[in-house]
């Protein structure tokens, strides 16, 4: 399970279950486990401190890899 900060302010954003050992390129919607801070408009998700980390392709997010941080394990399946 990786949680996932903003890299501008650290806050926490959401918990997400990663399957494979590759970078996060996608968050695919139904493995986001819990939302901290993250929200969503515009087809896009921001952080409250205002920067966009995502944007909508239906049943993932394609993340904005400069614009959060990780930590936690992932799943190597």
């Amino acid at each position: 399970m990786l949680v996932l900060k903003c890299a501008a302010c650290r806050r926490k954003l959401w918990k997400y279950y990663k399957i494979g050992k590759g970078e996060v390129h996608r968050c695919h919607k139904e493995r986001i486990k819990k939302v901290w801070n993250a929200q969503e408009r515009d087809g896009k998700v921001y952080c409250p401190c205002g920067k966009a980390f995502g944007i909508d392709r239906g049943s993932y997010w394609t993340m904005d890899k400069k614009a959060f941080t990780y930590s936690g394990t992932k799943t190597n399946n």
